[in-house]
């Protein structure tokens, strides 16, 4: 789960040394750019179309209804959407192996 995050490059990046540890950190932006802005535009869709059932879109409105700047709700929804993505492949595959 977090490689697949770290590869479209919307996990967060880490900032320590020693004792020193930041609390806000940017996407790390390692990983593919296309596949990121295909996430944004999949987030934009999301936004535009409000589909009130989907969580991915409760997430982002919560985001954005709690004052967050537009690439940190934009980035944490391209983030939740990959993890639910892959759980819902991962699902799939193991009923797959499960019918064979």
């Amino acid at each position: 789960r977090e490689a697949l995050t770290a590869f479209a490059g919307v996990d967060p990046g880490v900032d320590q040394s020693g004792q020193h540890s930041s609390k806000s950190n940017k996407a790390s932006k390692c990983g593919t750019g296309r596949l990121r802005k295909t996430l944004f535009q999949i987030m934009t869709t999301l936004l535009q179309n409000a589909p009130e059932d989907e969580p991915v879109y409760q997430f982002l409105n919560r985001k954005r209804s709690e004052g967050k700047p537009y690439y940190v709700y934009m980035t944490a929804g391209a983030n939740k959407f990959l993890r639910i993505y892959y759980g819902k492949v991962k699902a799939h595959l193991r009923s797959l192996e499960q019918n064979e």
